[in-house]
């Protein structure tokens, strides 16, 4: 960033002194940094692995409402995402731009990342044995004790993934230097590592049996659900420490040296304000990035719903399960954690093709739109699902009981159908946006970091939205997912519509090398 002061410091003898160059963080490296092989940047790829925020995503909705959150309030709790986005991540990578430890910039963010991870994802798996040993009654619906240990663990794991993922990412970049093919690579490596990670998440939290790799986490307070999710989160804190770990030690850094201006006799480090830089980014976006802006927007207010309540949306709605702690709930939960793995391999082989797709579409505009219209549909489709699950619904007789029957093998092939057709708007979002984002920072003032940032506070702050508005709109339309969905299909068909008539029409082929480069958020 530039200076934002015209006046030039002056010394002791009242003769001008040079005014700071211009902000540039590779001015403050002590060298260029040299070409890293290949392998270095996978190892730190490959340190953002998206296991365990996988698990977050399929089974930590329903395991909630286990502890006796109601569904009402159960999107509160999610309020910590998108709360630790707005205000970690920017803090974080400003902070480690301008880190002077001797291990590095990146490297110490990361490693603290990581640790807050485990510390996490043990709190939360052992929730309801804490609570229990603490005061919680047995049998009870609801677990006071146990959701404060919960929520204390869910929002540490939120904090932590944003403390892990954006200095990753930095350090990526860092690897590839000015290399442009090199940072292709790198991001089509962590796009792929991602997916890898879902892959892997939404397998191990299918499984009814993955509790039987480590017994203990079977207790007389902890069933098969949740111990499967105790080991789940011990294989992820397991896999995120050996990467971490062989990734920080293999892989090293160059460090970081101030930049400084004499004045007089003394010596002072040039500093950018971060919000001074945000603010002023703000100020001055082109049209273009107002509009893609607010297609964010629209676009996180459609997705983010489905987000919190896709597997809830299985047991719940799809199974017809009439309490959480049956086994037909924790059924159609796996069968949810099944659809979000066929959607992840969606996700996979769209993005591989993305490019042709764009070209088939007539360009990223026409590509953007229709994807936000088909995940109109696709929420849309959600209603006709439910509504053949309940009226298809059959019983049977179980030791003189008449007990509910899974759904037909039509309704869930219905369902797995709406999760597989959104993985092809979701790999767009994953791609297209960053990729307009910095084509638009380019012919304007502001940074493509900054643009960046101001992106990511579009996903971020729908996010917000939705987890405050939800819970009171399900609860004034009976309690369940639909009313949720249904607006997001709303919210899904205007941001369509909005990017068919109001966006700007680049040209296809720099959009598409962008988008080959571009990661997921």
């Amino acid at each position: 960033m530039e200076s934002s002061s015209n006046m030039s410091l002056t010394n002791d003898n009242k003769l001008p002194l040079p005014s700071p160059p211009p902000f540039n963080l590779r001015n403050h490296i002590s060298a260029e940094p040299q070409q890293r092989p290949i392998w270095q940047v996978i190892m730190v790829v490959a340190a953002g692995i998206q296991f365990g925020w996988a698990l977050q995503l399929s089974l930590l909705t329903p395991y909630v409402q286990l502890l006796g959150i109601p569904h009402t309030f159960s999107a509160y709790i999610w309020l910590c995402g998108p709360m630790s986005g707005v205000i970690v991540q920017p803090l974080v990578g400003y902070y480690s731009d301008r880190c002077t430890s001797k291990y590095g910039r990146r490297r110490p963010f990361i490693a603290g990342g990581a640790v807050l991870v485990a510390i996490a994802v043990f709190l939360i798996g052992y929730a309801v044995d804490i609570g229990v040993s603490t005061g919680d009654k047995i049998g009870k619906t609801s677990k006071p004790r146990s959701i404060v240990v919960y929520v204390v663990g869910f929002w540490i794991l939120n904090v932590a993934n944003n403390m892990l993922q954006g200095p990753c990412r930095a350090f990526l970049a860092d690897l590839a230097g000015s290399d442009s093919s090199r940072i292709r690579t790198g991001n089509s490596l962590f796009a792929f590592f991602m997916g890898v990670g879902n892959v892997l998440g939404y397998s191990a939290g299918s499984m009814t049996g993955l509790y039987k790799i480590f017994p203990f986490t079977r207790t007389n307070v902890c069933d098969v659900y949740c111990a499967n999710l105790k080991t789940c989160f011990f294989l992820a804190i397991v896999l995120l420490l050996s990467i971490t770990i062989l990734a920080l030690t293999l892989v090293k850094e160059d460090i970081y040296q101030p930049e400084t201006v004499v004045v007089g006799e003394e010596q002072k480090d040039t500093k950018t304000p971060f919000f001074s830089e945000m603010f002023g980014a703000i100020k001055s976006l082109p049209r273009p990035m107002w509009i893609l802006l607010l297609v964010t927007c629209l676009n996180w207010i459609a997705w983010f719903p489905f987000f919190i309540y896709d597997t809830d949306w299985m047991g719940s709605d799809v199974y017809r399960a009439k309490t959480k702690d049956s086994g037909l709930y924790s059924g159609g939960v796996r069968a949810g954690v099944l659809g979000l793995l066929v959607n992840s391999v969606v996700v996979g082989f769209v993005s591989l093709g993305i490019e042709h797709i764009g070209r088939v579409c007539g360009g990223v505009k026409r590509l953007w739109g229709g994807a936000n219209l088909l995940l109109a549909v696709c929420l849309g489709m959600t209603v006709l699902i439910t509504k053949m699950a309940n009226d298809s619904r059959h019983y049977t007789m179980v030791n003189g009981v008449e007990v509910l029957k899974p759904p037909s093998s039509g309704v869930k092939g219905g369902a797995f159908a709406v999760f597989a057709l959104l993985g092809i708007p979701l790999s767009v979002t994953f791609s297209v946006p960053c990729a307009l984002t910095s084509m638009f920072s380019n012919d304007s003032d502001v940074g493509q970091g900054l643009s960046l940032g101001l992106l990511n506070l579009a996903i971020v702050i729908p996010q917000m939205f939705v987890s405050l508005v939800s819970g009171p709109w399900d609860k004034a339309f009976g309690h369940g997912n639909l009313p949720a969905f249904v607006a997001g299909a709303v919210a899904a068909a205007i941001s369509g519509i909005l990017a068919l008539t109001l966006l700007p029409s680049p040209p296809l082929d720099v959009v598409l090398t962008r988008v080959s480069g571009a990661g997921m958020h």
